[in-house]
């Protein structure tokens, strides 16, 4: 009696072969400083727009995320910078280790692959303390590859703001913000990436964990879906094409 329901549930459920395409973002470059504070208030940043609604990263068929998240991007002669918005009632975090495993507290996650040409590719998370993990994959699990936890980003700049209270459960937070500062340098230590120039497109792809008491498993929430519980496949993630 269940063999047609099941049948007809699979054929809904989201598939790397039936995903939309990836979506994409243009950067613009940044007209006056800014400050890597986490509070997303330098008059830069309203040049750039939000991304649309982080959702399930099986695809849209998926509940839609119970808290809002979304990002936005910059980039000058020196820096990609990063912003993100978390929707979070709750704010919390315990890890304080740099290199800790970031996703088994609630997090933000970012990933980057500049060249085409190189299977290589680059994952940093942060959690609401500020603690973060960067890490170099010489390419994707799932084809053997490895990760590098050695690479730490030169020059990195990161802050977090919480709209709330952090790691008190007895009030009700807003949520948190971030701030991120990627130096073009960065990356040299383990591929030839050259600073990007107007016209450029780079792979990218945002992710969250979230974490609920009393449930065993963690949401994921992306900006651009991969279509199963899976980050690591950059064939999937969005296009961030770099604008004047």
């Amino acid at each position: 009696m269940l063999i047609l329901p099941l049948l007809f549930l699979a054929l809904q459920l989201p598939t790397e072969a039936n995903l939309p395409a990836p979506k994409a973002y243009d950067c613009p470059r940044a007209t006056s400083p800014v400050h890597i504070d986490g509070k997303l208030d330098d008059a830069a940043w309203t040049a750039a727009p939000w991304t649309t609604d982080f959702m399930d990263i099986q695809g849209k068929e998926l509940p839609t995320p119970k808290f809002r998240t979304r990002a936005k991007m910059l980039w000058d002669d020196q820096y990609l910078y990063i912003a993100a918005e978390l929707e979070e009632p709750n704010v919390h975090a315990k890890l304080t280790e740099h290199d800790s495993v970031i996703f088994r507290d609630n997090d933000f996650e970012l990933f980057l692959k500049p060249l085409d040409t190189d299977p290589g590719y680059f994952e940093f998370e942060i959690n609401a303390l500020n603690t973060s993990w960067d890490l170099f994959l010489n390419k994707p699990y799932r084809e053997h590859g490895k990760a590098d936890n050695s690479w730490d980003i030169p020059g990195l700049k990161t802050a977090v703001s919480v709209q709330g209270t952090l790691n008190d459960p007895s009030d009700r937070d807003k949520g948190w913000t971030v701030e991120i500062a990627i130096p073009w340098t960065a990356y040299a230590s383990r591929l030839p990436v050259p600073a990007p120039k107007t016209g450029d497109t780079w792979r990218v792809n945002f992710s969250r964990v979230e974490w609920t008491p009393g449930q065993p498993k963690e949401d994921n929430w992306v900006w651009t879906p991969q279509g199963l519980i899976n980050m690591h496949i950059p064939t999937h993630w969005g296009y961030l094409h770099f604008k004047p």
